[in-house]
């Protein structure tokens, strides 16, 4: 059955892009020059994990009413063969990473996987992640 796994790496991470106002960027670019921060990333990341902090009470409770996995989630070829098997199909549901092995092939993915939900990031082949694109919500 699939696992929470160490394959990807607890230090990843996906790249955004925002956009700022010049009056914002200034401010935080007087923060970094006064020593208060590293550089802009270290500012918005704080202030990132400031607000997550603010919410937590909020994200576990939605978690548990969604069923979601927290953390990551890794699916390995043996897993879906194992899942395929047994006849059942996954209904994925993560808040946070969720990757599907390399070697799975498009008809093992179509076979077993049922619905993607992920808040957070899908690592997967490009042709699992097409094959699966009218499942994932």
């Amino acid at each position: 059955m699939a696992k929470q796994d160490s394959k990807p790496k607890i230090g990843e991470s996906e790249k955004i892009t925002i956009n700022l106002g010049l009056i914002d960027l200034g401010q935080i670019d007087l923060l970094v020059q006064e020593g208060f921060y590293s550089n802009r990333t270290d500012l918005i990341r704080t202030a990132i994990r400031n607000q997550l902090n603010t919410h937590a009470d909020v994200v576990k409770q939605t978690v548990a009413r969604k069923s979601l996995v927290l953390g990551m989630q890794h699916y390995s070829r043996a897993d879906l063969e194992a899942i395929q098997a047994a006849g059942q199909r996954l209904q994925i549901q993560v808040l946070g990473l969720a990757s599907i092995a390399s070697d799975v092939s498009v008809e093992l993915a179509l076979a077993t996987i049922e619905s993607v939900f992920v808040l957070g990031a899908l690592h997967a082949s490009t042709v699992v992640k097409t094959a699966l694109a009218g499942r994932i919500h």
